[in-house]
Order: C-alpha cells, then sequence, then structure tokens
C-alpha cells in the first residue's frame, strides 16, 4: 500500500496566469544531485519561475509560506542553483547569521553533487574550468561564484545591510521576520536588473516576531490587488483546539508521507496550542500576546453590522510623532447606549489637509479634537478658510492622559462597539502602554513594526470626546 501523502497544492494561493516557465530545468538540475524534488516543491517553482513571452519573470515578487521542516529551503536551493547557471547575480538574506550560513553550505553541497569543483582563492583566469567555482567562507559573508559568472551572497539582515548593492534576484528568507526597515534598505537593490525578482519564504508570524512585511505582503496578494505578486501557503483558516486531529497534519504538510510523518509530529504536541497552530498547521495570527489588550478583548466589542445611531459624529485627528501620516477616526453613540468608533482613513501628511476638511464640512460632525503640534495649528488655520464650523479642541496633556485612560476602561467595560477594520484591530492587538508625564499617566506605543499608532491615538481621541459630551435635552414650554 502507497504512503499517503500530505496536500501537495496550497490551501490559499494567487498564481498569475502563464504558459511558459523556468522552473522544469531548475527541476532538472537539482535532480541531478543526490536530491529529488518533491511534486510539491515541482508544482511550486513551477509557478514561482513563470515567464511572459519575452522571458521576464510573471511574478516580480513570490512570496510563499510552509510550517517547519517541509523543505521549504530547497525551493530556494532549485531557484539558486537555476539563477547561477543563468549568469544572475543574487543576494539570499536571513533573519539569523547561522540560518544564513546554513543556506550557504547546503548550496555548496548541491553544486559539489552535480560535478563542480571548488577553485582556489585566486580571482577567475582564463584556464578556470566551466563547472569550477569560488567561495568566500567568512562567517556571515558568505559568497558563491561560478566561473561562467553566477554569484550569490549570502547576508544577515540589518537596517542598512544591502545599501549601494545590486541583485537580479533577491531571496528573504525567516520572512515572517523582515522589517519595513529592513525592506527600506533592500528593497531597491534590484532596481537596476532588466529581470528582478525578490522571493520571500518563511512561516506564519509567532507571538514574538517582529516582522510585517511578509504579512502586509499575504494580504495584499489574497485579498488586494497588488501588481506583479504571487503568493502560496499551506495553513488553516483559524485556530482550532484539537491539535491531535491528524487529517489537518496531511492538509497544511506537503510533506507528510516524505520525511514527516504521524509519528514526528505526534512527538511535537506539548501544552503551547497556539504555538502548534502556529508552527505545525500553517495558522495565521493577527495580534501580539504582549499587546496591552488581547484580540480577544477587542473582538468581544464587534458588531456584524452598523448599530442604530443616534446624535451627531466626533472626529478625532493625531498628527503621528515620526511626521509620516495623520489619521482621522469618528466616534458616535448608538441607540443602545453604546459609542461606536472608526478609523476614516490614515494618510501621509505629505498629502495636505484637503481631505480632512472636506470630511469635516460633508459629516455631521460637532466638535473634531486634534492632536499633535507638527499638523494642529496648520489644520486649524485651514478650517478658518475654508469657514468650516465644526468645533475645535486641542487638547492638554492632561487631557490627553485622561482619553487614554477612559479608552482603557471603555474596553474592559464594553461600553465600545466596531466592526473589525483590520488596520484597528491590528494596531489596537499590538500596543504596549508608554508613560507620559511624571504623575503616572500613560499613552500607548505599538510593539508591531510597521503598524501606526496615530490611527488608534486618533479612535481614542474620537472616543473621548463623545464620552465627554452631554446630551441636551429640548426645553419644553407648557401653557
Amino acid at each position: 500500500m502507497e504512503n499517503r501523502r500530505g496536500r501537495q497544492t496550497p490551501t490559499q494561493s494567487r498564481i498569475l496566469p502563464y504558459t511558459d516557465t523556468k522552473g522544469l530545468q531548475a527541476i532538472e538540475y537539482y535532480n541531478e544531485s543526490s536530491r529529488t524534488a518533491l511534486e510539491w516543491q515541482e508544482l511550486l517553482l513551477c509557478d514561482l519561475m513563470a515567464v511572459d513571452e519575452n522571458g521576464l519573470w510573471i511574478h516580480q515578487k513570490f512570496g510563499y509560506s510552509i510550517p517547519r521542516r517541509n523543505g521549504k529551503n530547497e525551493i530556494a536551493v532549485m531557484r539558486e542553483i537555476w539563477g547561477l547557471e543563468h549568469g544572475e547575480k543574487m543576494c539570499h538574506t536571513a533573519h539569523r547569521t547561522t540560518t544564513s550560513h546554513t543556506a550557504w553550505e547546503r548550496l555548496v553541497t548541491v553544486l559539489t553533487e552535480r560535478g563542480y569543483i571548488e577553485l582556489g582563492r585566486k580571482k577567475k583566469d582564463e584556464d578556470d574550468p566551466p563547472n569550477g567555482f569560488r567561495l568566500t567562507k567568512q562567517y556571515g559573508l558568505e559568497s558563491i561564484t561560478l566561473s561562467m559568472g553566477g554569484s550569490i551572497v549570502f547576508r544577515t539582515r540589518t537596517p542598512n545591510g544591502g545599501l549601494g548593492e545590486g541583485f537580479d534576484m533577491l531571496l528573504i528568507d525567516e520572512a515572517q521576520e523582515y522589517t519595513t526597515t529592513q525592506e527600506s534598505a533592500l528593497i531597491y537593490t534590484v532596481s537596476d536588473s532588466k529581470n528582478p525578482q525578490t522571493i520571500f519564504c518563511g512561516t506564519p508570524p509567532t507571538a514574538t516576531s517582529s516582522g510585517t512585511v511578509f504579512q502586509t505582503m499575504r494580504e495584499d496578494c489574497l485579498y488586494g490587488s497588488k501588481y506583479d505578486c504571487g503568493w502560496a501557503e499551506w495553513s488553516i483558516p483559524e485556530m482550532v483546539d484539537d491539535i491531535t486531529d491528524v487529517e489537518l497534519w496531511y492538509e497544511t504538510n506537503p510533506s507528510m508521507g516524505a520525511h514527516l510523518d504521524e509519528r514526528k509530529i505526534r512527538s511535537e504536541i506539548s501544552s503551547d496550542k497556539l504555538d502548534f497552530n502556529i508552527q505545525r498547521l500553517g495558522v495565521w495570527i493577527k495580534y501580539n500576546q504582549k499587546s496591552a489588550f488581547k484580540a480577544e478583548e477587542w473582538e468581544q466589542l464587534q458588531v456584524k453590522k452598523l448599530p442604530k445611531l443616534k446624535g451627531k459624529l466626533y472626529a478625532g485627528i493625531k498628527y503621528g510623532k515620526d511626521n509620516t501620516n495623520v489619521s482621522l477616526s469618528i466616534a458616535v453613540k448608538t441607540a443602545d447606549n453604546h459609542i461606536f468608533v472608526e478609523c476614516i482613513d490614515c494618510r501621509p501628511i505629505r498629502n495636505g489637509n484637503g481631505w480632512i476638511v472636506d470630511f469635516l464640512e460633508k459629516s455631521d460632525c460637532d466638535r473634531v479634537t486634534i492632536d499633535g503640534a507638527n499638523g494642529q495649528q496648520m489644520l486649524v488655520d485651514e478650517m478658518k478658510a475654508n469657514k468650516c464650523k465644526v468645533k475645535v479642541i486641542l487638547p492638554t496633556v492632561k487631557e490627553i492622559i485622561l482619553a487614554n485612560a477612559s479608552f482603557e476602561q471603555g474596553i474592559y467595560s464594553q461600553a465600545i462597539q466596531h466592526m473589525d477594520q483590520l488596520s484597528v484591530t491590528q494596531i489596537i492587538s499590538n500596543c504596549d502602554k508608554r508613560p507620559i508625564s511624571s504623575n503616572g499617566g500613560f499613552g500607548y506605543k505599538s510593539i508591531l513594526d510597521g503598524a501606526d499608532i496615530s490611527i488608534m491615538d486618533s479612535i481614542i481621541l474620537a472616543y473621548w470626546s463623545c464620552s465627554e459630551s452631554k446630551e441636551t435635552n429640548k426645553q419644553k414650554i407648557h401653557y
């Protein structure tokens, strides 16, 4: 009886249409070593290396996420072997030096098994055999250069690593730890290539992962309209309590029946169900367990449809301290005595205040609370110039502290309602308290790289303003 195999196709993917691929050639190169590509690896590589009629990569960016120990790094080896054979200049980056060094060793082994010969440290000369390669073995600065011209460097990511260097292919290993700061240093390193490709490979972020680029890319590919981008993953849609369900093991681990089996996975089961869900079943979470608020606390306040509202809107505007973005949110009382909150938008400050003034003029807004010395007075001046009649509040530090405490109490007392906006849920589930003044006051800061705290701050201002408002009773005169 043939061994049962794991699911060979992704549980979720976004693959752009294509008719030709370089993947088959890369698989042939790889199989000339002592290794043999698995079916799921062949299918994924063909998607990843799809080309158009001009030989350009269909997917200029491609990400894939697979639970641990399934062999995702072999995909990288296949792609890099092909790149070396075809004269590409490549960079393989990882979060840890040990990871990048292991990737270098793996590629050297496959090259050697395919008949390549390591040459001395001398520079390239005319007598080099076509199957020769040179190595840089310095730990953390490893590289491979073929006699035929292809080369690859292996680097640990740093905030400014890669600046000044140019590549045809950039591979982001351990992509769940890839931060926006690191991305800003590496994203342009492939811009000069005539046929660039950036590949992201990793597992879903854990509760302590610092990167956000991988998760944002996933959301853009699967639920957005990102151009020239491909994605593939093996995952379950949400956490499960029964982690002993063998069917789920086969659904999310394509190498089951090859080098993974039920016995090995059974030995991984522990009391940490969350970790098993992420590492073995591929579930994606959107919160950090270290946050000031747990995701469940915010989720309990979610409503499925817009509640019946009463009264005017109260707006909150926050200019970010980093002088990058400005956020606008609103709050309004509901018929059942809750306060409904929603973020209207978060835009770059450089785009101006026109969109804010336009919203305030057209909405039934009673007052707006504006915080952020880098923008509040300019907005006030523009409102005056446009004869915007919405009442303006410029809060003091004491009032900011009060607003933050009021919002915290609103969550705990379940006085708040919302409709689960992704950006709002992400930041509120990934924040921590920060001290304000010397009197025990606090505000909030993001503990998730790339998440904008100004979104949360604007909601807090709107909620506080709404909660402080008093309903005016119409005077009744009796004769």
